[in-house]
């Protein structure tokens, strides 16, 4: 998915998160809904969030930063999470997770490469603790990670790295 550009978005943002408005809880699946929509959370639309919400900026600043599955950036092209959790670091996923920073051009968590093609994220456990260390490439989810398997998949991905 091409994410729109803020200044295009805002407007459909905020009708997006309206829809969720008078849901108990309805922060959340709007912030996910939005999400889904733009590809990520535009920072200019968490003022407007939060007056639909009755919310501070800083209450909807707040969720957004606390859960590692929204963004407030653009994802690059090729979106690879690497799980972090106690039984993938166990396993190396310590050492896999400096293989994809030093491949992929990115740093830090969230990271996007220079070229914007690659964005790295951390996950916390997806579900193969007996299968460590595990990642996702886009929505396929591998086990059993080394970093040659690691270079392999993302070849395969067809954004060369």
């Amino acid at each position: 998915m091409t994410p729109a550009s803020p200044s295009t978005a805002l407007p459909d943002v905020l009708a997006i998160a309206a829809r969720h408005a008078q849901e108990p809880g309805g922060l959340m699946p709007a912030l996910h809904a939005v999400q889904n929509a733009c590809g990520y959370i535009p920072k200019e639309s968490v003022t407007g969030i939060a007056e639909i919400f009755n919310l501070s900026r800083a209450e909807v600043h707040g969720v957004i930063t606390y859960y590692h599955h929204f963004r407030s950036e653009p994802a690059g092209r090729c979106v690879v999470q690497v799980c972090r959790a106690e039984s993938c670091q166990s396993m190396g996923a310590d050492a896999l997770w400096a293989h994809a920073q030093t491949k992929l051009g990115c740093s830090g968590d969230h990271g996007t490469s220079p070229d914007g093609v690659y964005t790295l994220e951390p996950v916390y456990c997806l579900g193969l603790c007996a299968s460590s260390p595990a990642m996702v490439v886009g929505s396929e989810v591998h086990a059993r990670i080394t970093p040659a398997k690691f270079d392999r998949i993302v070849a395969e991905a067809g954004v060369a790295a």
